[in-house]
């Protein structure tokens, strides 16, 4: 049986500016700029928004989730709340910070209901990504965290089948390896994860990559032509470059 103390681990976490940077770079553009970079596995698969409009970009407090076996974890939702490390992954969350969770795929286990999630809210969180499902669904959307899943359910966290193992470790998360402190970029296309060692590569890169698209849609809503401005020709790159000097 898990026993308290559970210990403390937190995550070490980017600065504003980095964040700030990376909020213009969406997780379609992120995920083919990291295959740029190295990175092919980025997306994590099947996972989609329940809020949709809203766009994320923190870093991830992680949580890992296992098939339950009862000497391990006990009968009971509100049993020895302290022993459950769902809690204790939430009692790290600052602001900014997103949960992204390794929930198996499990959409017969609410990883979370709307009281936990109105308490992540209140500590400045900013959503969670779940390889699997939460329960509440009406009451976590009015949190206004933002909200990715696979699905919802009624049952909670321990009533069917897993049980929150652990946190801030490295999780597969859909088939996605996440490690604590990595950058998530969540917005209606899906989620990706930002290795936290190229997210100033990503930053960078991404930057570049948003300012000739908006360039490039001013053009083809004016009618431009799509092989001069998509991707950008010789042509097109050379007049991208002179609205820079007025634009960029």
């Amino acid at each position: 049986m898990i026993k308290t103390p559970i210990p403390k681990i937190d995550i070490e976490r980017p600065s504003p500016d980095l964040i700030k940077r990376l909020q213009g770079i969406g997780s379609a553009m992120a995920s083919g700029e990291l295959r740029k970079l190295g990175i092919k596995a980025s997306v994590l698969d099947g996972i989609k928004t329940f809020t949709p409009g809203t766009t994320v970009v923190g870093p991830a407090i992680t949580l890992q989730y296992l098939p339950k076996r009862e000497d391990q974890y006990p009968e009971g939702e509100y049993r020895d709340p302290e022993s459950q490390v769902h809690r204790h992954a939430l009692y790290h969350a600052q602001a900014g910070d997103i949960i992204v969770v390794d929930g198996r795929g499990e959409n017969t286990s609410g990883v979370f209901g709307d009281m936990m999630l109105t308490y992540l809210k209140g500590r400045g969180g900013l959503g969670i990504i779940i390889d699997g499902a939460i329960r509440d669904i009406r009451g976590a959307k009015e949190t206004g965290l933002g909200i990715w899943l696979t699905g919802v359910t009624p049952y909670a966290h321990t009533q069917t089948v897993q049980f929150p193992y652990a946190y801030n470790v490295p999780i597969d998360c859909a088939g996605t390896l996440v490690m604590p402190g990595d950058i998530m970029i969540a917005d209606d296309d899906g989620a990706v994860v930002v290795p936290k060692e190229l997210a100033e590569q990503l930053a960078e890169a991404g930057g570049e990559h948003a300012e000739w698209e908006e360039f490039t849609r001013i053009k083809l809503s004016e009618g431009g032509d799509l092989r001069t401005y998509y991707p950008l020709s010789e042509e097109g790159r050379a007049e991208y470059e002179e609205w820079k000097k007025t634009n960029g």
